[in-house]
């Protein structure tokens, strides 16, 4: 699988300084559940990816782990690591990570956006949203985030607004394969909620134009377009960001 789409410009960095001081402390809180999960891994050898394929030198192309995927079944999050063919997937990744939430897990007031073929889940948990992806680089750093078209994972179509709503439930509390790794996406997601909302939403923009410019063409079925948005990050960087904003902004209350 080969992105054959040019992806558009990636979003905007965050403007920390506007976000109220409650949203900077959440997004801090974050930020040290993804470091105390690095120092839980290091602390037995091991790193984010090492942890995922456990003793396989290097992921099987395709093949998701740990296999069944990792599902919390009172929060209703889901996600897996998998790598793509030599050759394929994004640049500077071993392999990514894909976050979802099924439907008992989803915010009330959502729907399926009314795409033209939509067909709605039969079960009452059927319906999976696909939240973020997370590039990983061999030794375990995340480099990089992305949206995929529906094609992709089979998922069910969410408007931005409402898969960007989703974003804030997304959490894996229990122990399988390891609760510092599943500590470290869930603080993953968290920490970078604002760049995940700028990436849906320009996910959208990027499917709205594809179908613009092939309106003869399904555009969610098109493997044209694989990642509608993507963008690098840093933790380290995403952490001072949000820092110096927290130093900007008083405390309240007492």
């Amino acid at each position: 699988m080969t992105d054959r789409a040019a992806p558009p410009s990636a979003p905007v960095p965050p403007a920390f300084e506007t976000l109220g001081r409650a949203e900077l402390d959440a997004l801090a809180a974050a930020g040290r559940g993804v470091a105390d999960a690095v120092r839980a891994l290091a602390a037995t050898g091991d790193t984010v990816v090492s942890t995922l394929i456990r003793e396989t030198a290097t992921p099987v192309p395709w093949q998701h782990y740990p296999p069944g995927d990792v599902y919390d079944h009172d929060r209703h999050a889901q996600y897996y690591f998998h790598a793509h063919a030599k050759g394929e997937g994004l640049p500077g990744e071993i392999g990514h990570l894909h976050t979802f939430l099924r439907s008992l897990g989803m915010p009330s007031g959502v729907a399926p956006a009314p795409v033209p073929d939509l067909v709605r889940p039969a079960g009452a948990n059927d319906a999976l949203a696909h939240l973020i992806g997370i590039s990983l680089a061999a030794d375990g750093r995340a480099i990089g985030l992305f949206t995929t078209n529906r094609w992709v994972t089979g998922e069910t179509w969410y408007a931005a607004r409402d898969a960007a709503r989703m974003v804030t439930r997304f959490a894996i509390d229990h122990d399988r394969p390891s609760r510092p790794l599943n500590r470290w996406v869930t603080a993953m997601v968290q920490l970078f909620r604002p760049q995940i909302t700028a990436l849906l939403e320009a996910r959208d923009d990027a499917v709205a134009a594809w179908q613009a410019n092939a309106p003869d063409r399904l555009v969610y079925d098109d493997r044209g377009l694989e990642f509608p948005s993507r963008c690098a990050i840093s933790v380290s960087d995403q952490v001072a960001a949000i820092d110096r904003a927290r130093a900007g902004v008083p405390m309240t209350g007492p």
